[in-house]
């Protein structure tokens, strides 16, 4: 099964080696033909800790790390 990687932004780096990443998707609702967002937060892992808050970054779905993190920040996007 191919591992997931989502671009989201950093919210949070206050923990030791872990980051709390927003993802936003976007999507027509079925009905109302409307585009709706929506935001989720991910714990990912960031060995270095070199992230900050404000950075977007791609996260890949890992094996579980702890009890809430199952994803690790892959790399630095460019910011869009």
């Amino acid at each position: 099964m191919p591992k997931r990687i989502l671009q989201g932004v950093v919210i949070s780096d206050k923990q030791n080696k872990t980051v709390v990443v927003k993802v936003e998707r976007r999507f027509t609702h079925p009905l109302f033909q409307k585009t709706v967002r929506r935001t989720k937060h991910y714990h990912a892992h960031d060995e270095n800790g070199a992230v900050k808050v404000g950075d977007t970054v791609m996260i890949e779905e890992t094996a579980p790390i702890s009890k809430l993190k199952r994803w690790r920040v892959v790399e630095n996007a460019p910011n869009a």
